[in-house]
């Protein structure tokens, strides 16, 4: 079992920059691939961004490549998201996924956060 907490949500100008944050509960977090996803209201949860257990592969949308960036440091058992040049579209609540690959669908993880609300003004 795995728990996920996320933090560093926010409001934002367009332009601006985020670093979100997924807290890991267990030893074994560095067997599990991480994911960002992101919901805003009325859409179905997005892909946004995933990293390979070791943090060795990267992935992301082609929507928020080359602006956000994803990381870990699984001897603080945490995964980060970078976010720079944030749009209004970017706005959402973002989510942390914990899964046994770094996949591109929200079916591929097992354990999910509750979620950080990210609002971009314009």
């Amino acid at each position: 079992q795995v728990q996920l907490v996320e933090s560093g949500g926010g409001l934002v100008q367009a332009g601006g920059s985020l670093r979100l944050s997924c807290a890991a509960s267990g030893r074994t977090f560095n067997t599990y691939a991480m994911g960002w996803f992101r919901q805003a209201p009325g859409k179905e949860r997005d892909f946004v961004a995933a990293i390979s257990g070791s943090g060795r592969y990267t992935y992301y949308a082609d929507s928020v490549k080359g602006r956000f960036t994803i990381s870990r440091d699984n001897a603080k058992n945490t995964v980060y998201l970078q976010m720079n040049s944030l749009k209004p579209e970017d706005t959402a609540v973002y989510y942390c996924a914990a899964g046994a690959i770094a996949g591109t669908t929200s079916h591929e993880y097992d354990y999910w956060g509750q979620g950080t609300q990210v609002t971009v003004s314009s």
